[in-house]
C-alpha cells in the first residue's frame, strides 16, 4: 500500500467539501485557486460550478496550475415518465461527457437516478424495476457516444437510504453487474466511483473490489461515517472522525491495482461549510497523511 505520510500528492479535493465556506457559497475559480495554493494537485469540479465560471476559463485555469482532475461531477439521473424525458436525460448526459473531455476528466461519475420526481416529493411512478431498467438503457445509450470520444463512465453506487431518489444502483456488486453486461470486454470506459460513504458498510465489499479490478475501480471517494450521523445526506465526516476503517479499505482498493487519487468528498452543512474554506484543505491535507 502507498504510503501517504510524508506527502500529499494524490490528494484531490472534490470540490463540493469547500463550495460553501463560512455558509457562503464560493466560486469555483476561488476554489481551485486554493487548492494551488496548498500544492493539491487534483479536483474533482460539479457541473454547476464549472457553469457558473464558463467551461473554457476553468480549463484555462487548471492548465496555468497545471492541475488535474479525478473525475467530475455528474451525469447520470436517466429515468423519465416519458419518452421526452428520457431523450432529455440522455442530451444532457452527452454534453456531460463533452465538457468532461474539455476538462481532460479521467472519468464522469454517473450518479444514476431513481424514481423521477422523488426528490421534489412526487415520485412519477413507484415501480423500482422500471427505473433500473431506464438505468441500464441509459448507460448503454451514454457508453456507446463515451466510447466516440473516449470518455471513461464510472457507475457511483448510493447507500441504499437514497434508493428512491438520487440513485437506485446501491451496491458495488450491483454497479460491476451493469458494467460486466454493458462492457464485458473491460474496455476501461466504463467502471465505478467507490465512495466510502456510501458502500463502507457492505458485507460483499472486499470482495466486490477485487472482482473490480484495476479496470473498473477509476474513482476512489473519501471521507466517514459520523455516529450518530445527524442528516443523512449533509453530515459526512472528515477522516478520522467516524467509524470507517479508511485505511483497510484502500488495502483493499490498492490490492485491486487502483493507484489514483484519494478524493475528498464532503458534504456538511452542520459542520464543515461553516468553516474558513483554507482551514478546511488544511485539515482535509493532514487527514489525508494520517488517516486515509
Amino acid at each position: 500500500m502507498r504510503d501517504f505520510t510524508q506527502n500529499h500528492e494524490w490528494l484531490s479535493i472534490n470540490t463540493a467539501t469547500v463550495r460553501k465556506q463560512r455558509g457562503v457559497e464560493v466560486p469555483l475559480d476561488r476554489i481551485i485557486d486554493q487548492c494551488a495554493e496548498r500544492g493539491i494537485r487534483a479536483i474533482s469540479p460539479w457541473r454547476d460550478q464549472v457553469a457558473a465560471v464558463g467551461l473554457d476559463k476553468v480549463a484555462a485555469q487548471l492548465r496555468a496550475h497545471g492541475m488535474g482532475l479525478s473525475g467530475y461531477c455528474r451525469g447520470g439521473f436517466f429515468p423519465a415518465p416519458d419518452a421526452a424525458g428520457l431523450k432529455a436525460a440522455l442530451d444532457d448526459n452527452r454534453r456531460a461527457i463533452d465538457e468532461a473531455k474539455t476538462l481532460n476528466a479521467p472519468c464522469l461519475v454517473l450518479v444514476v437516478g431513481a424514481l423521477p420526481g422523488a426528490l421534489d416529493g412526487k415520485a412519477a411512478y413507484t415501480d423500482i424495476a422500471r427505473a433500473r431498467s431506464e438505468v441500464r438503457d441509459g448507460i448503454a445509450a451514454s457508453l456507446d457516444y463515451a466510447r466516440e470520444v473516449g470518455m471513461p463512465l464510472a457507475i457511483e453506487p448510493l447507500h441504499p437510504m437514497q434508493a428512491a431518489d438520487r440513485a437506485c444502483i446501491n451496491t458495488l456488486e450491483h454497479a460491476l453487474d451493469v458494467c460486466d453486461e454493458l462492457d464485458p470486454g473491460q474496455s476501461g470506459l466504463l467502471g465505478v466511483a467507490l465512495d466510502i460513504y456510501h458502500v463502507w458498510w457492505d458485507p460483499k465489499l472486499q470482495q466486490q473490489i477485487a472482482r473490480a479490478g484495476k479496470e473498473r475501480l477509476l474513482a476512489y471517494h473519501v471521507c466517514d461515517w459520523l455516529t450518530p450521523t445527524r442528516d443523512l445526506l449533509s453530515d459526512r465526516g472528515m477522516m478520522g472522525d467516524g467509524i470507517v476503517e479508511l485505511k483497510k479499505i484502500r488495502g483493499w482498493v490498492e490490492a485491486a491495482g487502483f493507484d489514483g487519487f484519494s478524493e475528498v468528498e464532503i458534504f456538511s452543512m452542520l459542520d464543515w461549510w461553516k468553516r474558513d474554506g483554507g482551514d478546511v484543505l488544511d485539515i482535509c491535507v493532514e487527514r489525508h497523511k494520517r488517516a486515509v
